[in-house]
């Protein structure tokens, strides 16, 4: 259950940050306000599931594991606006994602 709350977290917070990426490139005041709303409440949440995680596990273990926002940001962004990843960006990915399942085997 603690690693689908991380998990969720970090997901939250993907989507608060995407909200934002959004909000700067559209056009127009009422695109921007949706936008950052969408994105204050997606950190909103996010947060309010980081505190239930906070209260259940380890912070030596959990915060680590924020680790996973690198890993959607950068998948979600070349999925919804087609961004590059260069060669040392995967690799950086395949080490995060490494040190994940370590930390994670550890809890």
């Amino acid at each position: 259950m603690s690693m689908l709350m991380i998990i969720l977290a970090s997901l939250l917070s993907c989507a608060g940050q995407l909200c934002q990426k959004q909000a700067a490139q559209g056009k127009g005041r009422r695109y921007l306000l949706i936008w950052l709303g969408l994105s204050v409440l997606m950190l909103g949440l996010g947060m309010l599931v980081w505190l239930w995680v906070l209260q259940h596990v380890d912070v030596s273990i959990a915060y680590p594991m924020l680790s996973l926002n690198f890993i959607f940001i950068t998948l979600a962004a070349h999925w919804i606006w087609k961004e590059r990843i260069s060669l040392h960006h995967w690799v950086g990915l395949v080490l995060i994602i490494s040190g994940i399942v370590m930390l994670g085997g550890a809890a």
